[in-house]
């Protein structure tokens, strides 16, 4: 291949393949080869590439695919704009750029972390796949856009502008009946969840219900330090056990009942019926945790329980597993008698999240860049689930996973002889992290199993896990 080296050079030289039938938009695959010849040296340092015109010409796309791949590029810092309109690679790459990628994985995610060969820690997302170009030209719009008063003090529910834009989507997209004046921006779910500790013990509560298991350390230590009983509701295959619940004589209970985190239990139509009674009859504060959503390969939508009751559910979903969990950018939906008092505690906590992020994610809501993201992350992230069943029913039949239809991750059930933190132990020692079950529940009681996060990992990283569990569970069955 020639290389290039002026900014008149055929389209030709980059070598650039596009596969119109492989379902990766055509942008996308720019990208990924012109990427993947700067990682691997066949675009040096300073080398330019041909105009966009010019190279939409020769591969026989419109030369806005052209332009959004170049800005995506050099949004990674693996190209530089120059005056004039040259557009060369950059003379320093950004540090994520090792190894290879290619038009069908995109950028290829970490596999390993603190020490371990591979890692199925829980609760990450794929940040190498942020939309930076597409948040780069939200940014822009609003810093030139934007009234001065604006950027003053406001209130502590957050810009009007990211009210409705949230509205919006969260009513078309999860069934919610939301008003702009009813949201309060905070930074993520656990600033979230704390401003809602904090009002509830305000008005009275003295015991608050989460499920069991549950990873909501944040509720359960923030709910002990604010002086409030926690107990715990067992969750069945179908999300947790409204019976129970109805025993606990608790004031508020914290559900993901889209996505049971971790078993995935999706909550039933009756049982969500069931729960809202309950919280009408007790004058209780159902808090909802609109867990990986999003993310469904396998079902239908289903839509969030603040829809049904309004003013009985307080509605919590975050941008940490859709775009990125820097961002540090949630929302509340909050009952009409509670929104002042929600209000009133993010402004004593830090006088209100940053407005430059609040009014840019209005803007990349508005103009349907966080659906499109979403579009473009589900069928990856679905090929990574695919994979770890595949592996799991090749290595491990004995297995049983389970909440797969949905999520950034899954559970697999061990099966009677098998002592869930015995497994473990053994897979560190083999060079795999992963999670059990057991750590996450409040009673301490319940059957073994495995969490497997595989939203951060490569197909390749995910089979080598599982083989590498397998040898551990040889070892612990000492066969």
């Amino acid at each position: 291949m020639g290389r290039v080296r002026t900014n008149s050079g055929p389209a030709e030289d980059l070598l650039i393949e596009l596969d119109r039938d492989a379902g990766v938009p055509l942008h996308r695959q720019i990208e990924a080869s012109i990427r993947a010849s700067i990682r691997a040296g066949r675009l040096r340092a300073g080398a330019s590439l041909p105009p966009s015109r010019t190279l939409a010409v020769g591969l026989g796309v419109s030369r806005g695919v052209v332009v959004e791949a170049y800005q995506q590029l050099v949004a990674e810092g693996y190209l530089a704009s120059r005056s004039g309109g040259y557009t060369q690679v950059a003379a320093s790459m950004p540090p994520t750029a090792a190894g290879t990628g290619s038009a069908a994985s995109m950028a290829r995610p970490a596999a390993r972390r603190a020490g371990f060969r591979v890692d199925f820690g829980y609760g990450r997302t794929d940040v190498s796949q942020f939309p930076r170009a597409a948040w780069l030209r939200s940014v822009r719009r609003v810093l030139t856009t934007t009234p001065n008063d604006r950027f003053a003090y406001l209130d502590g529910r957050g810009v009007p502008e990211l009210h409705g834009a949230l509205c919006d989507y969260l009513d078309r997209v999860r069934g919610t009946s939301s008003v702009p004046g009813n949201v309060v921006i905070c930074s993520g779910y656990g600033q979230g969840i704390s401003l809602l500790i904090q009002v509830l013990v305000r008005h009275g509560a003295t015991r608050i219900a989460l499920e069991d298991p549950s990873s909501d350390d944040d509720a359960r230590v923030l709910a002990g330090a604010a002086g409030l009983d926690v107990v715990g509701i067992p969750v069945g295959p179908d999300g947790v056990e409204v019976d129970a619940l109805h025993r606990a004589d608790a004031d508020a209970v914290v559900l993901t009942p889209s996505h049971q985190w971790p078993t995935g239990g999706v909550l039933s139509a009756a049982a969500r019926a069931e729960v809202i009674r309950w919280a009408k009859r007790r004058g209780a504060i159902v808090i909802e945790d609109d867990y990986d959503a999003e993310y469904r390969y396998d079902r239908s939508p289903v839509g969030a329980m603040q829809g049904l009751a309004p003013d009985h559910v307080v509605y919590c979903g975050t941008a940490s597993k859709t775009l990125a969990p820097g961002l540090r950018l949630g929302w509340l939906v909050v009952p009409p008698q509670l929104v002042g008092d929600v209000a009133a505690a993010k402004v004593l906590a830090d006088r209100g999240s940053p407005v430059l992020d609040q009014l840019t994610f209005a803007d990349f809501l508005a103009r349907g860049e966080f659906d499109r993201h979403l579009r473009r992350m589900r069928p990856v992230y679905r090929r990574r689930r695919d994979a770890l069943l595949d592996a799991l029913r090749t290595h491990l039949p004995d297995l049983e996973p389970a909440g797969v239809a949905a999520g950034q991750h899954v559970v697999a059930w061990l099966p009677p002889d098998l002592d869930e933190a015995a497994v473990v132990t053994a897979a560190a020692r083999h060079g795999l992290g992963i999670h059990g079950v057991g750590p996450y529940r409040i009673a301490g009681t319940g059957p073994g199993g495995l969490i497997f996060g595989y939203a951060i990992l490569g197909e390749a990283a995910i089979a080598e896990g599982v083989a590498l569990l397998a040898t551990a569970i040889r070892e612990v069955r000492g066969t």
